[in-house]
């Protein structure tokens, strides 16, 4: 069992930054691929970033060059840097832990508005 709990969102004006930590208990990460999704509201959760237990990532074209995913093994924690926000990047961000089974966190709000 791995238990996910994300931090780090909030208010920001466009054109600002928000770092996303998910912090993760039960089990080690170092074997799981992790990954950002974003739900908005009336919308379909939708992927923002993943990277692999190799460190490979990859990002929606929505968010690609301007956020940036990564992993610390030895914290168990994975980060979401987010650079040159846009309201439409609003919605509540997951965090996911995915080998054999699939794990969520309970997610965490980003609202970009001025």
């Amino acid at each position: 069992q791995v238990q996910l709990v994300e931090s780090g969102g909030g208010l920001v004006q466009p054109g600002g930054s928000l770092r996303l930590s998910c912090a993760a208990s039960g089990s080690s990460i170092a074997l799981y691929a992790m990954g950002w999704y974003r739900q908005a509201p009336g919308k379909q959760r939708e992927l923002g970033a993943t990277i692999s237990s190799s460190g490979r990532v990859n990002y929606a074209d929505s968010v690609k060059g301007r956020f940036t995913i990564s992993r610390d093994n030895t914290r168990n924690t994975v980060y979401l840097q987010m650079n040159s926000l846009e309201p439409e990047d609003t919605a509540v961000y997951y965090c996911n832990a995915r080998a054999s089974r699939n794990y969520w966190g309970q997610g965490t709000q980003v609202t970009v508005s001025s």
